[in-house]
């Protein structure tokens, strides 16, 4: 073999080594190690809270098991403060590319939601949705009484996480600026054409022909580019587990309000009635899941206490009839603690479809039911024993410490603090056991 022969024979081989190690180099690379399945979460028309974040860190951790990507889907008109810092923290830390979608049409990623949409790797809208007023508001709508330093303090102090997020997403910081100083809201044209928006997709086919091939850098400083066609993806939608479902639901404002209401009419009940039952068992629960829900709403416990009076007051006229006067103020009192409840708060607020027939329900409950309860359990027994008490019959014998009655044609043992001769007509005043305590009719009358 020439030396000229094995010159070329090192050359070929030189070159398959090295578009060997450029496929290795590939195949290994991060843009490779991700598995082509998209996990889509929905927040559709659900206030952000507590279960909301656990629902995303779920979805981001069974993302990054996988090594796929995760889509949020927003529609929210807002939430609460902490849960959102968290969840955008969880978001800027993903070791995996989150997409943020405003969807469907018509939908809002208003107040919190719009931190959470400005922290993904990618934000997308839909056509005829909008994003904006995060301006914070104090729980409870006390924003007014909190002072003008608080008010700044929190104010910056939101501004700064704003700051934050559109720097780690390389996102205009003046858009967010505005949302949360001016409270001002953005269609998703307006988005797009301030460059706080990567892209405008009808549907969830459309954006992922849209973001296929995009560039993300992830957290460590990690190039990922995105391949979505529909060949190359899964679509895996991830809902809320029933526990999540569950909890979500009773922080729903109207439920925790109904729970609180009827759990206390039930216990009220339970307590005004002998025994321990039903009643008593469904209220506890009820109480304690609406304050749970309390717990986490931005409750104004000035009106819960209102809404617990008047209840207090609908059923004290029950047992001390007062021509009306405390069903009024009872009726007023639960009607002003509603409307109290979640004052100055266009995020949380409670109904006038739920307060209202609550309220007559209320008001039927304690005027003609509980009446007609206590009513039966003044009447006088109609059978055993305690049916004898009042009752008219007649010495057999002579009584004193003992002696024989006739009552209703039946011989009773019977005892007397007098004489009462053969004869005489007396009047049952109490059984103990199988014996009458009976006085004279003629005394009885005489006292009367």
């Amino acid at each position: 073999m020439t030396a000229k022969k094995m010159a070329a024979i090192m050359r070929t081989m030189k070159n398959w080594y090295i578009k060997l190690g450029v496929g290795v180099f590939f195949l290994l690379s991060p843009s490779f190690l991700f598995a082509s399945t998209l996990n889509v979460l929905t927040i559709k028309g659900l206030i952000i809270n507590p279960v909301i974040q656990e629902y995303i860190e779920e979805g981001i951790r069974k993302t990054e098991q996988i090594q796929g990507y995760l889509l949020i889907r927003i529609d929210t008109p807002g939430g609460f403060l902490k849960p959102t810092e968290n969840i955008v923290k969880m978001l800027l830390n993903a070791r995996v590319p989150v997409i943020c979608y405003v969807w469907p049409q018509g939908a809002r990623a208003a107040s919190a939601g719009s931190f959470i949409a400005y922290a993904g790797n990618i934000l997308a809208m839909a056509p005829n949705t909008h994003i904006g007023a995060a301006h914070p508001v104090i729980g409870g709508g006390r924003w007014e009484e909190i002072g003008k330093t608080l008010q700044e303090k929190i104010t910056n102090d939101t501004l700064a996480l704003a700051r934050n997020i559109a720097h780690a997403r390389s996102r205009p910081y003046s858009f967010i600026k505005k949302t949360i100083k001016e409270s001002l809201s953005f269609t998703a044209e307006e988005a797009k054409a301030q460059k706080a928006v990567d892209f405008i997709a009808s549907n969830l086919k459309e954006l992922l022909r849209r973001i296929n091939n995009f560039h993300i850098v992830l957290e460590g400083g990690r190039t990922i580019v995105l391949h979505t066609k529909d060949k190359d993806i899964d679509i895996n939608y991830i809902t809320f587990s029933p526990r999540q479902k569950f909890l979500n639901a009773i922080t729903d404002p109207n439920i925790a309000y109904l729970l609180f209401s009827l759990g206390f009419l039930a216990l009220l009940f339970e307590i005004t009635h002998p025994g321990f039952g039903l009643a008593g068992v469904s209220g506890i629960i009820a109480l304690l899941l609406a304050f749970y829900a309390f717990q986490i709403l931005p409750t104004n416990y000035a009106g819960l206490a209102l809404v617990g009076v008047g209840i207090i007051f609908l059923i004290a006229e029950a047992f001390t009839p007062m021509f009306g006067l405390l069903t009024g103020a009872g009726l007023i009192c639960f009607i002003l603690g509603s409307v109290m409840l979640f004052p100055h708060s266009k995020i949380i607020h409670l109904s006038l479809k739920t307060i209202i027939p609550l309220a007559v329900l209320a008001f039927i409950w304690t005027n003609f039911i509980l009446v007609k309860l206590i009513q039966i359990r003044k009447q006088r027994p109609l059978s055993g024993k305690e049916a004898l008490v009042g009752k008219i019959g007649t010495a057999k014998t002579n009584i004193l410490r003992r002696g024989k009655v006739n009552v209703e044609g039946e011989i009773w043992d019977a005892k007397s603090s007098r004489l009462i001769k053969a004869g005489a007509e007396v009047v049952i005043k109490k059984v103990e056991g199988l014996r009458l305590i009976v006085e004279p009719l003629t005394v009885t009358k005489k006292e009367e």
